[in-house]
Order: structure tokens, then C-alpha cells, then sequence
């Protein structure tokens, strides 16, 4: 009965194990809701129920009625629940209505911003949304309605959470395959930073520390901008876009004083990812990642090891 019981455990978390490393949104849902409930249940944001009801609501029946429309393939719900956890995360309103709209556009925006290009490996033609959709739906939320805002300020400055956003957002990155994305953006943006506040105007360490210590522009470096579907696809093309977008913030933060510049910066140069797309030609990412061809004699423990590095 025990080694039934031993065995049956080792089966079910071997299933879970394989099941959670298919597909990166696994990652990105497990650790964004585990921010959502630190948010609310730790930090108190004022929020209430009926507004997270109503944007998980609006993004997964956006996101159906559009997949029922078109490619009828049901997984893409889970990038809907991402999209929900992000709105939640990032945008403020006193509106239910108004985070209903931001859910609506950004939904919408993945089926009709979209571009059509060659894909390297099978010469078919793969259409791609070239938008960030959370990032999509806050921006044109912000200037549709002038009743929503973003509030970095709402994370505080505790210097353990802003470690565990970054040790997560760095497993999903590693799965997703957009290391590059994120170090590239922040190198640039803080660097630049570090430049204007240290070296030029002499302020303290502190001061300069102080301005990367936002657990929003961590989010958005780990979960935002590293969107590997919106993304380039070639890793040349996505440093010089992320570099772009980490000079774009640094020059609308510092000099423009605008709140939440990362996430316009983004907005402003995505559409930058078509012409880069054409330009450098590369294989598009996938969501569920590849079955790589084992022969009969592999060991398992080899096979368990080649489906966790695989590229996606």
C-alpha cells in the first residue's frame, strides 16, 4: 500500500512537473497572482472586489468570443488571465467601467493590431501582434478616459519583495527565453540614470538606487517588456529595441517627467518591432514548447532535462 501511495505521489508530480514547464504562462500565473495577493492582502491597495471580478470577466470572454472567431484554440485563454493579473497590478481607476475598457482594448488589441510575416523554419506566413496587450490597453485607457493613472508608489520600497519580483521574473525569463530583453533594457535605463543623477548632477547613491527601486518598473522589465510574442524575435533585434525603449524612458522620466514612462516608451516604439521583424528574419516564439525527438535508449532523467532547456 506505501509503495503504491510512493509511487502515485512520484507519478502525479512528475505530470504536474512536465505540465509546468510546457507552457511559460504557467510560470507567469503562478507568479503574478502570488504579487496580486501580496498587493492586496499585504500592502492594502485600495481595490475592491467587483473591479477584479469585472477585468478577469472582460479579458477571458474578450479573449474567447475573438479565439471562437479564429483559431478556436482555447489555451490562448491563459495570456488572457496574464493580461487580467497585469491590469490589476499596474492600473488604477475609480471606474469599474474604465477597467473594463482597458480590458476590452487590450484583448482586442492582440486580434486586430496585428502583422504578417515568414516564418524561417516552416516558409509559412504566422501573423503577429506587435503590442504588449497589457501595456496597450493601459496607455490607450489613459488617454481615452483621463480617469486612470499608474501609481509605481503603490509597492513601497521593501527591499525583500522587490527581491523575490526579481528572482521570479527571472525563472519565467529564462523559460520564455528573454533574458536578453530585460537586461538590455535595464542596463540602458539605468545606466543613463546612474549617469544623469551620479556622475553629472552629483546626487547620492541613495537618490539614484531609490529611482530603481519601483516594484513597477521591475514588473514591467520581467513581465512587460519582455512579452515574447510582442517582442522581436531575432535576440540582436530585441537589444537594440530594448535599449531604444530603456534611452525612450530614461529621456521621458528624467527631462518630461511623466509617471509611469517605461510603459509609454513601450507604446511608442512597438510598432517598431514590425520593421524590425522584416529586417532580421527569425523563427516566431511559441507558446508550448517544442517535444524534442528522443530515441528509445535516451534516459529519462536526460529527456526530463532536454524538454526543460529546450528552446521554445
Amino acid at each position: 500500500m506505501q509503495d503504491r501511495l510512493i509511487k502515485g505521489s512520484t507519478g502525479f508530480i512528475s505530470r504536474f512537473g512536465a505540465w509546468l514547464i510546457g507552457d511559460a504562462r504557467h510560470f507567469q500565473i503562478l507568479f503574478l497572482s502570488v504579487f496580486l495577493f501580496y498587493g492586496i492582502n499585504v500592502l492594502r491597495w485600495e481595490t475592491d472586489a467587483a473591479t477584479i471580478i469585472v477585468t478577469f470577466f472582460t479579458c477571458l470572454i474578450t479573449q474567447a468570443i475573438f479565439t471562437a472567431l479564429t483559431t478556436q484554440d482555447y489555451r490562448s485563454l491563459k495570456s488572457a488571465f496574464i493580461s487580467a493579473m497585469s491590469l490589476c497590478l499596474m492600473l488604477r481607476t475609480n471606474s469599474v467601467w474604465v477597467m473594463a475598457l482597458a480590458s476590452l482594448l487590450s484583448i482586442s488589441s492582440k486580434f486586430i493590431l496585428r502583422t504578417k510575416f515568414s516564418d524561417r523554419e516552416s516558409a509559412a506566413s504566422v501573423h503577429k501582434h506587435f503590442f504588449n496587450p497589457t501595456n496597450f490597453g493601459i496607455i490607450t485607457t489613459l488617454l481615452i478616459t483621463g480617469n486612470a493613472w499608474i501609481s509605481p508608489g503603490q509597492w513601497g520600497s521593501s527591499g525583500l519583495f522587490l527581491f523575490v519580483i526579481g528572482f521570479l521574473g527571472l525563472m519565467v525569463l529564462l523559460r520564455a527565453r528573454r533574458l536578453d530583453t530585460a537586461f538590455a533594457f535595464l542596463l540602458t535605463y539605468g545606466g543613463l540614470l546612474f549617469i544623469r543623477s551620479v556622475v553629472v548632477l552629483g546626487w547620492e547613491m541613495d537618490f539614484f538606487l531609490h529611482q530603481l527601486s519601483s516594484g513597477t518598473l521591475l514588473l514591467f522589465s520581467f513581465f512587460m517588456i519582455t512579452d515574447p510574442v510582442s517582442t522581436p524575435s531575432h535576440p540582436a533585434a530585441r537589444i537594440l529595441w530594448a535599449s531604444l525603449a530603456g534611452m525612450l524612458a530614461f529621456y521621458l522620466a528624467s527631462y518630461e517627467f511623466v509617471n509611469g514612462a517605461p510603459l509609454w516608451a513601450l507604446f511608442v516604439l512597438s510598432p517598431l518591432t514590425v520593421f524590425l521583424d522584416k529586417l532580421i528574419v527569425h523563427s516566431p516564439f511559441s507558446w508550448i514548447a517544442r517535444q524534442p525527438a528522443v530515441a528509445p535508449n535516451t534516459p529519462s532523467r536526460f529527456y526530463f532535462l532536454s524538454k526543460i532547456f529546450s528552446h521554445p
